[in-house]
């Protein structure tokens, strides 16, 4: 669903642009929209029907709890040589950005979420969590976000390097 109504936002921003300076844009940005060309009517209103149960699963599940924690994305930060990553593990990502799933599944919720950091890898690169609250409740996510922050301090520290 969140492919889908990419590609449909895509083609709807970019695609008069696009047809009249393709040489332009990037070419991830053009494989979006023309992906967006091609998608019927039917295509975008069964992605809002799935979007909409997948909305509705997750508010029973904050019926139960507060927020939910997550990974940010599904790598460490990569190389700016690399414009994105092409493979997790040795499972080949199909689309350029299929490494940040753990992102756009919570962007079609809707949900207000926020990205903190947590720690850091062996290598000392900066690894972050991505706290979701309830509809409507950014105030609280604000909250717990500082609460994590302050509990933790991992924001005032380099690896190796204590900043305070």
């Amino acid at each position: 669903m969140f492919k889908t109504l990419r590609a449909w936002s895509f083609a709807s921003r970019h695609g008069e642009d696009i047809r009249q300076y393709p040489d332009q844009y990037k070419e991830t940005i053009i494989w979006n929209v023309e992906a967006g060309l091609t998608l019927s009517a039917t295509d975008v209103s069964e992605a809002n029907k799935l979007r909409t149960k997948v909305y509705q699963r997750v508010i029973r599940f904050f019926e139960d709890y507060d927020f939910l924690v997550l990974p940010v994305s599904q790598v460490a930060p990569f190389s700016l040589t690399n414009e994105y990553v092409t493979n997790i593990d040795g499972i080949p990502m199909e689309t350029y950005i299929d490494w940040m799933k753990s992102c756009y599944f919570i962007t079609v919720t809707g949900l207000p979420a926020i990205s903190v950091p947590c720690g850091f890898t062996p290598e000392g690169l900066p690894v972050g969590i991505q706290i979701i609250g309830k509809p409507l409740q950014e105030l609280a996510l604000l909250r717990m976000a500082y609460a994590f922050e302050q509990a933790t301090d991992t924001w005032k520290t380099l690896p190796g390097i204590c900043t305070q």
